[in-house]
This record gives structure tokens, C-alpha cells and sequence, in this order.
């Protein structure tokens, strides 16, 4: 017999919630490196963005990484795309041509996805009280 389905509930939040933590983390980390230069011995920092995969319903009980169906898997990727190069001649890690590569990160960008991550978060952790709030009623029901 499988799981009760109100751990399931729970695991699946949960998974949830950490993908979104994930994904929080990753945007905080664009932030703090968008305006960090490179050189031509060190390339800048490269954006990177969270990739959420639902763990499938075909799997049988709990999948890779101890996750049941329905749960969220997250990876974090770097982005491609080309870095700003911007001309600033006389900086240390300017090339010949007096040009600075920085890393492909757009603040205003960021912060949206961070205000999106919060919001989902937020939803996320709201389902999870209601969950519980239902369990304690079912619970004090059945006393």
C-alpha cells in the first residue's frame, strides 16, 4: 500500500516550496553578480535560471530523489547569451580595444522574476496552512 495521500500533499508543498527557495537563491545570486566584471583570462559571471520538472505520475512510489509523483524537481542552468561589453578604457580587465565584458544578467529582469518567485512562494506556503488547517479540523472531527 502507498503513502496516505495527506503525506503526499505535504511532500509535494514542500517540493514546491523548495523550488521555489531554489529559485530565490539563484536570482539573489544574478543580483549580487550582475555588475561583477571579467577579463580575458576569467569570463564574467553567466546568468543562471532554475528549470522545474514535475517528478512523473508513472513513477511507482517514491522517485529519484525521494520525491513522489506530482512533486517539483529543480535544476539550476546558466543562460546562454552573449555578456555586455561596454567601453571602458583604462578599467583592469579591459582588452586592447578598451572594451569590459559584464556578466548577461539584467536587473530589472531579475526583479521580476524575484517579485514572481516571492509571490509563487507565498501561494505555495498558503496552500500548505490551508492543508494542515484541514487536516487539524478532520482530525478533531473524527475525536
Amino acid at each position: 500500500m502507498g503513502e496516505p495521500v495527506s503525506l503526499q500533499v505535504f511532500d509535494v508543498t514542500a517540493s514546491a516550496l523548495a523550488a521555489e527557495r531554489a529559485r530565490l537563491n539563484v536570482i539573489a545570486r544574478n543580483i549580487a553578480n550582475a555588475e561583477v566584471s571579467g577579463s580575458a583570462t576569467a569570463p564574467p559571471y553567466r546568468r543562471q535560471r532554475v528549470l522545474f520538472e514535475s517528478v512523473l505520475a508513472r513513477e511507482v512510489g517514491r522517485g529519484r530523489g525521494g520525491l513522489p509523483p506530482g512533486a517539483i524537481r529543480a535544476r539550476v542552468d546558466d543562460v546562454p547569451g552573449e555578456f555586455r561589453r561596454l567601453s571602458m578604457p583604462g578599467h583592469p580587465d579591459a582588452d586592447a580595444q578598451g572594451f569590459v565584458l559584464f556578466p548577461n544578467v539584467n536587473v530589472v529582469d531579475e526583479m521580476v522574476d524575484l517579485i514572481d518567485a516571492s509571490r509563487t512562494y507565498e501561494a505555495n506556503l498558503s496552500a500548505l496552512r490551508t492543508w494542515r488547517q484541514m487536516l487539524r479540523q478532520t482530525l478533531e472531527m473524527a475525536r
